[in-house]
């Protein structure tokens, strides 16, 4: 798996990701671990997550509460953030099957 996650770092997004992986496995709340636990049944399914999130987390909700504590627009934020993350979701996906 950590191998895996330092190549992911050349995608989109994926410095952001490999980030809230890391705090995701420490127990470390905040933005990229929300942004993880979003992603989690992709990143499951790609081998860089092995456990999943219990149920009635809701960590779209906690994103948008603590970008809601921070200066600025939160919903700007909130928007260009699940943006990066699909595209990230998107490059994973190609660069998997491009592995295989």
């Amino acid at each position: 798996m950590i191998d895996l996650q330092e190549q992911i770092k050349h995608l989109p997004g994926g410095l952001r990701v490999a980030e809230g992986l890391a705090d995701h496995a420490a127990g470390r709340r905040g933005i990229n671990a929300c942004l993880v636990r979003i992603a989690a049944p992709r990143l499951i399914r790609a081998g860089l997550m092995a456990v999943p999130e219990p149920a009635g987390s809701d960590a779209e909700l906690e994103l948008y509460q603590i970008l809601s504590s921070e200066p600025g627009n939160a919903y700007g934020r909130y928007n260009a953030m699940i943006r990066e993350l699909v595209s990230f979701e998107h490059a994973l996906d190609h660069w998997l099957s491009a592995r295989q």
